[in-house]
């Protein structure tokens, strides 16, 4: 068995593509590699280059697998659905060119949502016939991913979103085939959405095909649940810490891995806000000398 450690390029502060903030690709290649990971994943579709042998080259040089790409777009907006499709679509490409097999998906944050994550007590729900042709459109994009490019695809919770919470996941899992539909499995959103990480793992471990490494520091979790903070102002105040530093028991989430015989990727994401100043490379190297300290070789 063979538990794969890596990063990606949110850990550097990159959410979206266009975000003048962001920091050059290559430098997020090079200080991943330095930081000692093996792999990383695409970053948002667009903001690594989409030439396949100019990524390639890029890649080699720092001796990096691609690992995988999330679409992170709006499955909640039926208006945003041609966005939804060009992410997907390009994601898969890419994805498909470099043999990288994950494909995320991630409804993005809604105002609607917003001032509730982390409260599944207070959040809005979708109606009935809002959640059919939600879970249609997240159904039909990983029937594309499955299918047409061949990857294995996961739904990843994500707070602030219409799939956020433990039984809104749980309810789309039922619903959608576990043929095209695995789980992207997030230790820090679980918590942060208020549910333990490593019991729902022991329920689902079968249908986990991938795994994202984050952590969360309790004191700021009570204060942006308390407070009604949005999403990108909590990882401004240092939602997401550092691994081993928050309240996820990664000893715990290594066994239940080790038990089930897990062969995936397990990869780093610390979401920071770009604009702060932050030392996103110690960050990195600190997290990976934490996991390779409790068993991630």
């Amino acid at each position: 068995m063979s538990m794969k450690v890596g990063n990606a390029p949110c850990s550097w502060g990159v959410e979206f593509a266009d975000d003048d903030r962001n920091p050059p690709w290559e430098s997020v290649l090079s200080e991943c590699a330095a930081a000692g990971y093996r792999g990383i994943e695409l970053g948002p579709v667009g903001f690594m280059p989409e030439d396949p042998e100019r990524l390639r080259d890029a890649l080699a040089r720092h001796d990096l697998d691609l690992i995988g790409g999330v679409v992170f777009r709006a499955f909640h907006d039926p208006a945003e659905w041609e966005d939804v499709l060009d992410g997907a679509v390009r994601t898969c490409k890419a994805l498909s060119a470099h043999g990288a097999r994950d494909l995320v998906l991630i409804d993005s944050i809604s105002p609607r949502r917003a001032p509730t994550a982390g409260r599944a007590d207070e959040a809005e729900m979708m109606d009935d016939a809002e959640w059919t042709a939600f879970v249609d459109r997240i159904r039909t994009v990983a029937k594309m991913g499955t299918e047409e490019y061949g990857l294995t695809v996961g739904i990843h919770a994500h707070a602030a979103g219409f799939m956020d919470f433990e039984p809104e996941l749980e309810r789309l899992l039922d619903e959608v085939d576990e043929a095209i539909l695995k789980i992207c499995f997030d230790t820090g959103h679980h918590s942060y959405a208020g549910f333990d990480p490593v019991a729902f793992m022991k329920r689902h471990m079968p249908r986990i095909s991938y795994m994202h490494f984050k952590d969360i520091d309790p004191k700021v979790k009570a204060d942006v649940i308390a407070n009604r903070t949005g999403f990108y102002d909590a990882c401004g105040q240092g939602i997401f810490c550092r691994l081993g530093e928050g309240d996820v028991d990664f000893h715990a989430v290594r066994q239940v891995l080790l038990d089930a015989g897990f062969d995936g990727w397990c990869t780093v994401e610390q979401d920071c806000d770009p604009t702060l100043g932050g030392d996103a490379l110690g960050d990195a190297r600190f997290n990976r000398d934490y996991l390779a300290s409790i068993g991630f070789n």
